[in-house]
């Protein structure tokens, strides 16, 4: 055995009177939290601590990059807490990067002329983009996207831009293609290989995955490079010519086809780097000289590789500060060294390449051997082609989980990364099948399965056992950081804490959607962030919030505003950023892009005029109609710019809303009733349109639909409905809690033989009741099963005001009716609100060019060609490929 070896005193940087000094270069994420795992092992209170930078900010969060253009600020993706660097007295120079290492002096030399002397350095300089050495490539409108200023450099080039070209396809690429469209882009990708992610995901995932983007609207090349940017006089950029000879016309390009380890001041000042570049390390991440470290993507490891994710760089900073304590924990440490032989130390020898993203939208993972590449193992493969799910499970020859691969559905990665290595006590087919297609139904593996020294956050290398030590989500992060990283084991540590404990909403509100919902009503609150700043997570207030508790308290200062005194217009000030996808332009996105528009048609009755008005709108704007399972026409294929057109036609009409978009009453359905049925006893037409437009624009937890039958023949499927009505000979009968869809449900009988007044008065009742106690996306049905006492208990409170709360939802349900207003008619009559109607943002009066269709049945439907290309294998329901 040998003894760690000390720090060289040649050139010593100190004297007895002054601390050892410790010289880091690069303040990235790696950067940060070396200088976390110092302070947290009294190192900065024993050695002076200079951190040079290159940027002009202090560390933030790269993988996060992203989400500024989802509307995070700089501030909110910084690494720093703003007293950190203050209380640790670690002097941080920004914007003032390393220029060169003299390792006989140990000095750093800074592009100011600064010159800092150490007694130790850490190299964590990270890493730069690798672009294609194509010509052009330095032509205006081209970029890379590694920083904040890269992003604000996009961002601002966009402005004058419609097509944006990504060369790479690989989790970087394909963050840098999803804020390409978020800027209103025409967006391409270009990937070398013949797959995207082909690092991460095989071939049947990369298919799953492709298709899955391209239903996006972005367009999707692999297999070709780039060969040439072509740029105009100017010297801006025109278009980008591929290796197959074809060409995309474009105004920019982004170039993500990987990176490369900075590695250069280590080759300046003579430390070994690898073949292929990387600073040479051992597994105490020291190089060749003892008195330099390199940590995160510019260093090689000792099992031969570069690591470019986060997760190693912060096991290299844990390895690295832990080695410097050690050498510095005597007074004479800088001299003699320490006693403790390094091998008896935990190093740096490998790291877990497992990963999970949600990359435009779509979850992917893969874990350990997920390419297959054990001797004698085998694939077990489910895919389903029209969800764009794709799960591969490699199972060794002895039954041992090596590896996989989730594309499309990925909440299982949390439970079988940890299994990895070992034999899964469910047969492995029933961990991919959806519940229902296995033998016994699928199986879906809890966190008891998990042995308690699993690794449950790979970022932070915490297991079940010290995530379970905690009581709470925040004291977990606040304990361990596990979860502080990608995010991706959040949900897994969720489930492993006491679920007693902590109820919240999500990680902004301690309180239930409930309780929330009570909060608002009772102090009156008529704004998302009055509400957070007073009742929010004490980490959360004065924050953005999250995407969980944004729309289910939009949903619920909707349904509250005429009782509150708010806006209820759904894209009014605050609540417009609190709106899902759909609500944001009050219509139904569809998958090439374009959107549909369902009139409110009450009870199902119509006009002839009224048809044709439908008929005469489809035709001018060149609509595919369709007539919906709730008594409705639905119109296919307007590009975001027309539907305000089309609102005015069909509200000059007497149209409105029929909030197919929204989580609101959709429809009251019904058939012809006594009117005109011969078995019919009650007039179910009027009653359903009497209920409809009662009910009309009700914001819910979830959707809401209804239907009214006539008789006990049930023609209308009245029982299938969140609340549904049977005609008797003495009045109606009415049912809740029923759903169709994947998982059906009858409804059960509320009460029955009701006039029309006592069933009006106990349906508003039963839906404030939901309303005000439901989860967030939780179904009436769900609510009924999940709520203490289930039917019985809402039956005792809505028909026998078991809790005094009647004449309460009356009066709700009573202010919603008064206050209604179409909100198609809303927006029409304001120009300003008619500005987000727009394909982009920065040419209003262009029409998106993507948004393209083809014949069919005398009608027409999207043109997914111009999306998928012709080559792509689809796999039908017969298990034959059709191209």
């Amino acid at each position: 055995m040998t003894s760690t070896p000390s720090l060289p005193d040649a050139a010593p940087a100190t004297s007895p009177d002054t601390a050892p000094t410790i010289a880091l270069i690069g303040h990235g994420m790696v950067g940060q939290r070396f200088l976390e795992e110092l302070a947290d092992r009294g190192v900065t209170e024993r050695a002076r601590v200079v951190v040079l930078c290159e940027e002009s900010r202090p560390a933030y969060d790269r993988v996060q990059l992203t989400s500024y253009f989802a509307g995070r600020s700089a501030d909110d993706l910084s690494l720093t807490d703003p007293d950190f660097l203050a209380r640790h007295g670690i002097e941080l120079l920004l914007g003032d990067p390393a220029t060169g290492v003299d390792r006989a002096a140990r000095t750093v030399t800074a592009r100011s002329g600064r010159t800092v002397r150490y007694d130790a350095l850490v190299l964590a300089t990270g890493s730069y983009p690798f672009v294609p050495p194509v010509p052009g490539k330095d032509s205006a409108g081209c970029f890379v996207y590694r920083t904040l200023d890269d992003l604000l450099a996009i961002e601002e080039y966009a402005k004058n831009a419609g097509t944006g070209v990504v060369v790479g396809g690989g989790l970087l690429g394909l963050e840098a293609a999803g804020a390409l469209k978020g800027l209103g882009l025409r967006t391409h990708i270009v990937e070398f290989a013949p797959r995207l992610m082909a690092l991460q995901v095989d071939e049947g995932g990369g298919r799953a995955l492709r298709r899955t983007v391209e239903e996006m609207g972005l367009t999707v090349h692999t297999g070709v490079g780039g060969k040439e940017i072509v740029a105009d006089e100017a010297g801006a950029v025109t278009a980008m010519g591929l290796s197959d000879d074809s060409r995309i016309d474009t105004d920019l390009v982004v170039f993500s086809a990987g990176v490369r380890p900075r590695d250069q001041l280590a080759r300046d000042c003579g430390l070994p780097v690898g073949e292929r570049g990387g600073i040479v390390i051992d597994a105490q991440c020291r190089t060749e000289d003892p008195a330099v470290y390199a940590i995160g993507e510019c260093a090689l490891a000792v099992d031969g590789r570069v690591y470019g994710l986060v997760a190693p760089g912060y096991d290299m900073a844990r390895v690295a500060a832990a080695d410097l304590a050690e050498r510095l924990s005597e007074p004479a440490a800088l001299t003699e060294g320490t006693t403790e032989p390094a091998e008896e130390r935990p190093g740096f020898t490998g790291a877990d390449l497992s990963t999970k993203l949600k990359l435009l939208g779509v979850d992917v993972a893969s874990f350990g051997d997920a390419h297959g590449a054990a001797d004698g193992c085998l694939d077990v493969v489910y895919s389903d082609a029209r969800s764009g799910v794709y799960k591969k499970l490699v199972i060794g020859a002895d039954g041992a989980l090596l590896g996989g691969v989730l594309v499309g559905d990925a909440d299982a990665y949390g439970t079988l990364r940890p299994l990895t290595g070992t034999v899964p006590p469910v047969a492995p087919e029933q961990l991919v099948l959806p519940a229902g297609l296995a033998e016994g139904g699928g199986a879906a593996l809890g966190p008891d399965a998990l042995p308690g020294d699993a690794v449950i956050c790979s970022c932070h290398n915490v297991t079940k056992d010290a995530i379970q030590a905690c009581a709470t989500l925040p004291e977990v992060k606040q304990c361990t950081k596990a979860g502080t990283g990608c995010g991706s084991c959040v949900k897994l540590i969720g489930q492993l804490l006491p679920q007693s404990e902590d109820q919240g909403l999500c990680g902004c509100f301690p309180h239930t959607r409930a309780e929330l919902y009570e909060i608002v009503r009772v102090r009156r609150i008529t704004s998302y962030g009055e509400l957070l700043d007073a009742y929010g997570r004490e980490e959360a207030r004065g924050g953005e919030g999250c995407e969980i508790c944004k729309p289910a308290i939009g949903s619920v200062l909707a349904s509250l505003a005429p009782a509150v005194g708010a806006d209820g217009y759904v894209l009014g000030g605050e609540q417009a950023a609190l709106q899902d996808t759909n609500d944001h332009f009050l219509a139904n996105l569809q998958r090439n892009g374009s959107y549909s528009i369902v009139p409110r048609i009450p009870g199902g009755e119509i006009t002839p005029e009224k048809l044709i008005v439908i008929g005469e709108v489809a035709r001018d704007f060149g609509l595919y109609t369709k007539i919906t399972g709730g008594q409705r026409i639905d119109l296919f294929g307007a590009r975001v710019d027309q539907l305000p057109a089309i609102w005015a036609r069909l509200v000059d009409a007497g149209f409105e809303s029929g909030h197919a978009y929204g989580k609101a009453l959709r429809t009251v359905k019904s058939c012809v009733g006594e009117t005109w049925c011969r078995y019919g006893v009650q007039d179910s037409v009027r009653m359903a349109i009497d209920l409809e437009l009662r009910y009309r624009g009700l914001r819910a937890p979830h959707k809401l639909k209804s239907a009214v039958s006539g008789c006990a023949r049930e023609c209308a499927e009245a029982r299938g409905k969140d609340f549904g009505v049977i005609a008797t000979a003495g009045g109606w009968n009415l049912y809740v809690g029923g759903n169709g869809g994947a998982t059906p449900r009858h409804a059960d009988l509320l009460a029955q033989d009701l006039s029309d007044a006592e069933l009006i008065r106990l349906i508003d009742r039963f839906l404030m009741f939901y309303i005000r106690t439901a989860d967030r996306l939780e179904r009436t049905s769900a609510w009924l099963e999940r709520i203490e006492g289930g039917l019985d208990h809402v039956r005792d409170v809505v028909v026998h005001d078991s809790l005094g709360l009647c004449d309460e939802l009356e009066a709700l349900m009573a202010a919603h009716v008064s206050h209604y207003r179409d909100e198609w008619a809303e927006t029409l009559a304001d120009p300003e609100r008619l500005g987000r109607f727009v394909s982009f943002v920065n040419a209003p009066g262009a029409p998106d060019p993507s948004v393209r269709f083809v014949p069919e049945r005398d009608q027409v439907k999207p043109d997914l060609t111009l999306l998928a290309g012709p080559t792509l294998p689809v796999r039908t329901l017969e298990g034959t490929s059709a191209r």
